[in-house]
């Protein structure tokens, strides 16, 4: 794992390793409600021009309301008009979705010992010498879900554990907004009962 991260502060290595991971809740869709408010609460999906059902291109994110409907990311975008054809369906404006994941990922650097950023939308934070506990932990992430809502208007979840798998897949456990804690002596529990697709992915 140090091959991952950058180095922000001195770090033992007989410190517990406590590992979060950070995943934006439907990344580009909350970017489009954050801009354009008249859209929560909508079935809104960012990706292709779906054409009146006869579009080609996949879904890129679908909001929360969207899923309901059972439209999810790569999903052919003919596809997702026909499960909501009410949809909202606006085009990527990857521009815009940099520009807040530059700051929310400013923000969490500040926030950890050592850092890595794995996508536009979610980052490894590694704060073994800034929690003594997996009670701290729990405290820093709720600071940081506050922190990320009141200065970008978005929400996030984080899953908190003893290496980067762990945290990865407890982050998707309670989304939206949610934090799930996996201690190492909690770690064989909670994966015995995942199906082996949620490890892979």
């Amino acid at each position: 794992m140090r091959a991952f991260f950058i180095n922000r502060q001195p770090y033992s290595d007989s410190m517990p390793r406590i590992i979060l991971h950070v995943d934006m809740d439907s990344f580009f869709t909350a970017v489009e409600m954050r801009e354009k408010p008249e859209l929560k609460g909508k079935p809104v999906v960012v990706g292709a021009d779906p054409k009146d059902g006869r579009g080609r291109g996949v879904v890129s994110t679908s909001s929360y309301e969207a899923r309901k409907y059972g439209i999810k990311s790569a999903m052919p975008i003919s596809q997702a008009y026909k499960l909501c054809p009410t949809a909202v369906f606006l085009p990527v404006n990857m521009p815009l979705y940099a520009a807040a994941s530059e700051q929310i990922m400013q923000s969490l650097r500040q926030r950890c010992d050592r850092f890595q950023q794995v996508s536009i939308d979610e980052a490894f934070l590694d704060i073994s010498g800034r929690a003594g506990d997996f009670e701290e932990a729990k405290q820093l992430a709720a600071s940081i879900q506050k922190d990320v809502l009141d200065k970008e208007k978005l929400s996030c979840s984080i899953g908190i554990g003893p290496n980067k798998l762990i945290a990865k897949v407890a982050s998707d456990f309670k989304k939206p907004a949610g934090i799930t804690v996996v201690k190492p002596e909690e770690t064989k529990s909670f994966l015995e009962k995942l199906p082996v697709i949620k490890i892979r992915t």
